[in-house]
């Protein structure tokens, strides 16, 4: 089925911070919250979100993605936009006297009715699932959600293709050229004037017919450019520029109104022309040159105002707030979605000055990424250049032949030249050529005003972006509806807007949501107490399946940070430390050898600016580890520092070639020896192990249990900015193995970097088949149900017809007779849906909704099954909703049963005590893939054996081998074998 639904539809083409590796832009996509995937493990509240490190790394994926993981909380006090306070003040409940009702197309039961009349429709294999019906489970509830109702209107828009000669190679040069043309006789001639809207590229808007042909010539001139500059000489070095409007197609706008009111014939109507000519028209005022706007990927729009200022944030960037905006239809009414939205920007100043900020946040951090693509002025001649790189020597090394000097230094140069004695000599310089290479001082070059940040926010500054980016539902609510409408030009439809017929309403969408009831947590002994923040901890309780701790090993780090937790091994509080955690996990259910762990120390070389990624003193775990007399089966590492080196070495290490399991602890939080901290690694101890933490009562297991049911999770990441071009991306499929749903092995792959689909499904499936057939008397599932991760909307048909043949291929392997039931659904997170409570009752203590909230009316999709849950308490900041849409379902499961099925299994989370925002498997799948990163880090950090960089042109076979080099793929294509290979080692 072709539908066409890429960004106009979600506003989602930016996935970039999906990454992993790095956003685009150093936007955080969460925007406002912090809480995404949280999950407090071992004591419930008193925990921090539990990563591999034992709460040191931190669990909750936040809205990064695998950027900003860290155990931080609290956010910037104040909002600088609305009433209310910021995280660290007190949140509340968005205008909770603001009359409001549920939207009447929302209460007519014409919904419900063109449920019914899609019954009788006969789909083809690869159609998306129509609406079975809405779910009535849970406690109901009114919401206000972040949509905004849009006017469509009746007569249709005129589509013009553009093109421009010479062409322009870069959006900044597109978005100068149309603003010339916009100042010439022949556009306002055209009547053109208020009267269009374009997206600064290749398509333009028109109210009425413009007459053809069409051309628009005039010279270029830099938007900065002296008036004493233009003079007739000036000019005639200017280049000429043509543009060529020509008409490209009439936008109609009736079918779109009879898609959205329900018209069966219309259900496979296109509506992506429609929805991309409002998002150009909507975005014309807030992406306006004149009045200082900047426009980031397609729908993000930020405009610094005495309200709202920039946020220093340290190493040369700082935070700006800006606001999101994308149309979407809905049932009986086209929307359009608003949000805030946070961006990391270059602090304007000196490059020189920047650079060394940026730098001094580690000794390690890519300075490559942070010059590349700024644009600059040059204080000793005045003209503005983008920097193409940085160079491999600096002022004092590079030498050059100058006319009437002979051959000198960039820094002799500079001095006899110009009189400029350069402070900083030993810096590298940087290269703003063209064709060929012009090397600069970077303390000549001021970085120009308004430029967003296109790397990864470095990890330093995650504390700090984060204290802009989590503010509280009310201050993001009264933000959106009162700054964000106005800076977006949706209060008062300004040109053009205007001139298209087009308003928006002024008040949120009100919709119907349910609050879910939460599971039963079943324990070996006793029972989880589910408080109203969807969390519960271990006091009392027995493992639900308590696994065996024998022949355990400790490796104490020590980093050479100046004070080391540990003395070595014989300390004593060391040993009261590990007395202590075994403790736990006896407490806890787990059977612990009496014999004591074995102990190493490893004494790590100093870091060194010749050995960036530490490779020396991950050797030095190496010989450490295999000192140790007998292989351990698990290995308690505590470490001194958060290196992110070592900690990715040391897991590439012990899961790849020596075969045994880690569980990485801070020294100075496990020292503390606080019983939620040790409870929290048994949490992890007990699950790579091959136990189960917890399981779900009787009644919520009831769906599962009536036939062999497999869980399945996928997902794909890939290579962010900065590293080497060509780094492949990893894709992770985990499955459970027995009926208890406790045990999540993984199969993990390299593939083609930047494909979002699985390449190797059909074998990554087979092995998760086989190991379910393995641990049940050779019985296969006869459902699988699978939750797939990272797929954005434009994407979805893409699944159904390349990845589910790859699943029943690997069906196939089993017999020609073995055909399981097979639905599919898409977990969604990069999405800028927001709900906000009306009253205090239903909403939690920060004016979140309650974990459990669910919603499938209002703002979902007209046709097709899908909906908004979530299922988690936040941690800080705004909660973000899941989204989950079928995209195939053969099991032919009901919105109740798979609403309130995936809410439950949110809580089977292995190493929380809490519910996660991400259902399950799908959370693991995304882990396992985090894992694979570290087996390939080195090129994930820009370096490469082979020379190749970021910017090189190397060849993606040269980088793909040697990633399978790291990855030992001739030994395993999963990189992981042996003992650890059916075992979660990657929670």
């Amino acid at each position: 089925m072709e539908r066409g639904r890429g960004q106009g539809r979600g506003g989602r083409g930016d996935r970039g911070y999906r990454g992993r590796g790095g956003p685009p832009s150093g936007s955080i996509q969460s925007s406002d919250s912090y809480s995404s995937r949280g999950a407090s493990p071992g004591g419930g509240r008193g925990s921090s979100p539990g990563g591999d490190r034992g709460g040191y790394r931190g669990g909750d994926r936040g809205g990064y993605r695998g950027g900003f993981r860290g155990d931080r909380s609290g956010s910037r006090g104040g909002s600088r936009g609305g009433r209310g306070s910021g995280s660290r003040g007190r949140g509340g409940v968005f205008a909770p006297d603001r009359p409001a009702v549920v939207d009447p197309r929302l209460t007519d039961n014409s919904q419900d009715q063109l449920v019914v009349s899609l019954r009788s429709l006969r789909l083809n294999d690869n159609d998306l699932p129509v609406r079975p019906g809405f779910g009535t489970a849970g406690s109901p509830i009114k919401l206000r959600t972040n949509f905004f109702p849009l006017t469509l209107p009746k007569t249709p828009f005129y589509e013009y293709d553009v093109q421009i000669d010479p062409p322009a190679g870069n959006k900044r040069l597109k978005r100068r050229i149309f603003q010339l043309a916009e100042q010439t006789k022949e556009w306002k001639r055209a009547n053109m004037t208020g009267r269009v809207a374009h997206d600064n590229s290749a398509k333009l808007l028109a109210v009425n017919k413009l007459p053809q042909p069409l051309q628009i010539k005039f010279l270029y001139s830099d938007e900065d450019e002296e008036e004493e500059q233009r003079d007739r000489d000036k000019a005639r070095e200017r280049k000429e520029y043509t543009m060529t409007i020509k008409f490209q197609q009439l936008i109609d706008t009736e079918k779109m109104l009879r898609y959205l009111n329900g018209d069966p014939q219309q259900r496979m109507y296109d509506f992506m022309p429609v929805v991309n000519a409002m998002n150009i028209i909507l975005s014309a005022h807030p992406n306006r040159v004149v009045g200082g706007g900047v426009m980031v990927g397609r729908n993000k729009f930020f405009h610094p105002s005495p309200s709202a200022p920039p946020v220093p944030l340290g190493g040369g960037l700082e935070a700006w707030r800006g606001f999101y905006s994308s149309v979407r239809p809905a049932w009986k009414q086209l929307m359009v979605n608003v949000n805030v939205c946070t961006t990391a920007f270059y602090t304007p100043g000196n490059l020189a000055d920047r650079m060394i900020e940026f730098m001094n946040l580690s000794p390690t951090t890519r300075l490559r990424t942070f010059v590349r693509s700024v644009r600059v002025k040059t204080t000793h001649l005045g003209y503005r250049k983008t920097v193409k790189g940085l160079a491999n020597v600096n002022a004092r090394q590079h030498k050059f032949t100058a006319e009437g000097m002979g051959e000198v230094t960039v820094e002799q140069y500079f001095q006899r030249k110009y009189k400029i004695k350069l402070r900083y000599p030993d810096l590298p310089l940087i290269d703003v050529g063209g064709q060929r290479t012009n090397y600069l001082p970077a303390e000549v070059c001021m970085i120009l005003e308004k430029q967003p940040y296109q790397g990864k926010v470095p990890d330093e500054l995650t504390a700090n972006m984060l204290l802009v980016a989590c503010q509280y539902p009310n201050v993001n609510g009264d933000a959106i509806t009162n700054r964000g409408l106005l800076e977006l030009g949706l209060s008062q439809s300004p040109p053009p807007v205007n001139a298209f017929g087009i308003t928006v309403g002024s008040e949120m969408a009100v919709v119907p949501g349910r609050i879910l009831p939460p599971p039963v947590v079943r324990y070996a002994q006793g029972t989880g107490a589910v408080d109203d923040r969807a969390s519960w901890n271990l006091r009392g309780v027995r493992f639900a399946l308590g696994a065996r701790l024998q022949n355990w090993g400790v490796l104490l780090i020590h980093d050479g940070n100046g004070r080391d937790e540990f003395s070595g091994a014989d300390d004593p509080e060391l040993g009261n430390v590990l007395r202590g955690f075994a403790d736990m996990c006896k407490k806890s259910g787990m059977s612990i050898d009496q014999a004591p762990p074995q102990i190493a120390v490893a004494r790590l070389p100093p870091r060194r600016t010749e050995d960036p990624l530490r490779k020396q003193a991950v050797k030095q775990i190496r010989e450490t580890l295999m000192g140790i007399p007998r292989k351990p089966s698990i290995v308690l590492v505590i470490l001194s520092n958060g290196d992110r080196h070592i900690y990715s070495g040391l897991k590439h290490l012990c899961d790849v070639y020596l075969d045994v399991a880690t569980v990485c602890v801070h020294a100075a939080k496990i020292r503390k020896g606080a019983p939620t901290y040790y409870a929290n690694v048994a949490l992890k101890f007990n699950t790579k192990l091959g136990g189960i933490n917890h399981e779900l009562g009787e009644q919520n297991m009831a769906w599962l249990s009536r036939e062999p049911t497999m869980l399945v999770g996928m997902d794909v990441t890939h290579p962010g900015t900065g590293t080497v071009r060509g780094t492949p991306s990893i894709a992770a499929v985990v499955a459970s193995i027995d009926r208890r749903m406790g045990q999540f092995p993984a199969s993990m792959r390299l593939q083609e970097s930047r494909k979002e689909m699985i390449t190797d499904l059909a074998s990554m499936m087979e092995e998760r088949l086989q190991a379910f057939r393995a641990k049940n008397n050779k019985t296969l599932p006869s459902r699988v149900l699978v939750y797939r991760d990272g797929v954005s909307e434009g994407q979805f048909s893409i699944v159904v017809a390349e990845e589910m043949p790859e699943i029943r291929k690997a069906f196939a392997k089993f017999g020609p007779t073995y055909k399981p039931k097979l639905t599919i659904v898409i977990c969604g997170k990069r999405h800028h849906t927001r709900f906000f409570p009306m009253d205090p009752a239903h909403a939690a203590q920060d004016g979140n909704p309650k974990p459990g909230t669910v919603v499938d009316r209002g703002v979902t999709a007209v046709y097709e099954y899908d909906f908004y849950l979530q299922a988690h308490g936040g941690l800080q900041g705004t909660t973000r909703p899941t989204h989950y849409y079928v995209v195939h379902d053969e099991i032919g499961i009901g919105a109740d049963q798979l609403q309130c099925l995936t809410n439950d299994i949110s809580y089977m989370f292995a190493r929380a005590t809490k519910a996660v925002s991400l259902v399950s498997p799908a959370y693991y799948a995304d882990l396992a893939c985090e894992r694979g990163r570290c087996y390939i880090h080195p090129l994930l950090q820009g370096h490469s054996d082979s020379g190749a960089t970021a910017t090189s042109d190397g060849g993606e076979e040269e980088v793909m081998n040697e990633a399978k080099k790291m990855w030992r793929f001739d030994n395993s294509p999963n990189a992981v074998g042996g003992a650890l290979k059916e075992t979660m080692f990657y929670i």
